[in-house]
């Protein structure tokens, strides 16, 4: 071993010593011992290993104690935080999958935890005292605001999907059109889907161009229905044509096939009198007299992660007797917090007040202009010549598949904090309590007020003072 690294490895501390350390006290107690130990054995392997892998020009003189002690209180920091945790969405994408999608309304919270805390009725009619099902609790909701025969509850869209064509169309062909053969996030393909669940794909027309006449010149004796798909997260504009509902459902009808379609992010409500693009709702759809239309609870419908399947009783009746079914079935979290979001879509002002997804994307932009000058304002006051602040209009997005096309006016916070570079403010942010996930855009690091809710900024502030602190810290330990 070369003397250099011998020396190097040698001013290490020992794990004993490590988990007395006062200067590592508070973060040790925070995890139970055999963890804390895990922790730095791992951290001192690590490092280990760093040196062993570096050329002696490039290996430290000497134990750097300041900057060694604050990444190892870092790791500590890291073990004892969950994993899966809250953030600040500051990316302006109201709906945005990677971040969980739809936030929760109080009343679902309030109602999930009602039902966590204790024993429920989740298969139990209290009624007649005998054994009921768990799709009781929301199919009366559901064929109240749809208008739908019949309704079904699985635990996501794509489930929903594979349920309906394993169920109906199983060793049978399914025509749907080749543009709307869609891939979305997490590479969950539709063709894939459909092979999945035993149908068999037949696609007709162009990426631009379906008519009525493809759907009919493909159907066989093999045809067991024709599926429309919502293209959710692209939109193909110009030269295009695509074959109306009505149009569809009638060719469906005169062939004796089942007609469907996969919404995707499922609405409720028309939203286009708030600013935003029409989307086609679930009750336009059945209107329109599909057998079957599928669509997802935490994207615009701003519920908990669940698929639904609504549409004739027939029809739901066999998904129903599928054994998938129990497989794909809620658990009662979802079903208590799906409960609670469909209350309030009884009253149309409700759901638009209580709902968050629903209210971000309603925000007037002069209520987001002036909190975001506020927040400029408050960053100025507190941190003075140390930070840069200016607001800046920008463009905030849907996001979960729905209105691929529509951008959204906002405001956000351009931000710098010298010496950092955007990236490395980016990166910063990520680490706080909670993290705060910005947009890097031109150059600039861009908070957009559209995605971060009045109650979030005492936690944005802390998390920049975060910033500002473990800088100020890095330039004293560098005197």
């Amino acid at each position: 071993m070369d003397p250099a690294l011998s020396r190097l490895l040698r001013q290490l501390p020992a794990v004993d010593e490590l988990l007395r350390h006062p200067r590592l006290r508070l973060y040790v107690e925070r995890l139970p011992r055999s963890w804390a130990l895990a922790t730095v054995r791992h951290f001192l392997d690590a490092r280990r290993e760093l040196w062993r892998s570096m050329t002696v020009a490039d290996l430290p003189t000497r134990l750097d104690e300041d900057s060694w002690f604050m990444q190892l209180q870092q790791a500590l920091d890291a073990a004892a935080q969950p994993s899966l945790r809250r953030v600040i969405n500051a990316t302006g994408v109201v709906i945005h999958t990677n971040l969980g999608r739809s936030p929760l309304a109080a009343v679902s919270l309030e109602q999930m935890l009602e039902v966590a805390a204790h024993y429920s009725n989740l298969e139990y009619d209290l009624a007649r005292g005998t054994r009921g099902s768990r799709q009781d609790h929301l199919e009366g909701l559901l064929k109240e605001l749809t208008g739908a025969a019949a309704a079904l509850v699985v635990n996501n869209n794509a489930g929903a999907v594979m349920l309906a064509l394993n169920t109906l169309a199983r060793g049978r062909e399914v025509i749907i059109s080749r543009g709307q053969l869609v891939e979305i996030g997490g590479s969950f393909r539709l063709p894939e889907i459909m092979t999945v669940s035993g149908a068999i794909l037949r696609e007709v027309g162009t990426t631009n161009k379906t008519h009525l006449r493809d759907y009919e010149n493909a159907i066989t004796s093999e045809t067991a229905a024709l599926l429309k798909v919502h293209p959710s997260n692209f939109r193909i504009v110009g030269f295009t044509k695509e074959v109306a509902l009505p149009e569809m459902v009638a060719l469906a009808r005169r062939y004796g096939l089942l007609a469907l379609e996969d919404l995707g992010s499922g609405c409720l409500l028309d939203l286009s009198p708030y600013g935003l693009e029409k989307e086609p709702t679930v009750q336009g759809s059945l209107a329109a007299g599909l057998d079957l239309v599928l669509f997802s609870g935490d994207k615009l419908l701003g519920g908990p992660q669940a698929g639904f399947a609504l549409g004739s009783a027939e029809v739901v009746a066999r998904l129903r007797q599928n054994p998938l079914t129990r497989a794909l079935r809620p658990d009662k979290l979802c079903l208590a917090a799906m409960e609670a979001t469909l209350r309030l879509y009884l009253d149309e002002p409700q759901a638009l007040a209580a709902i968050p997804c629903l209210r971000l994307l309603t925000r007037p932009l002069a209520e987001i202009e002036r909190q975001a000058r506020n927040l400029a304002r408050t960053l100025k006051r507190r941190w003075g010549e140390k930070i840069r602040v200016a607001v800046r209009p920008s463009e905030s997005r849907v996001g979960g598949g729905a209105m691929p096309g529509a951008d959204l006016p906002s405001r956000a916070l351009a931000l710098q904090i010298p010496p950092l570079a955007p990236h490395e403010l980016e990166s910063r942010l990520r680490q706080t309590h909670p993290p705060v996930i910005a947009r890097l855009e031109q150059g600039a690091l861009l908070l957009d007020l559209r995605t971060i809710q009045p109650e979030e900024h005492p936690a944005l502030l802390a998390a920049i003072g975060e910033v500002m602190e473990a800088l100020a810290g890095e330039a004293v330990a560098a005197d």
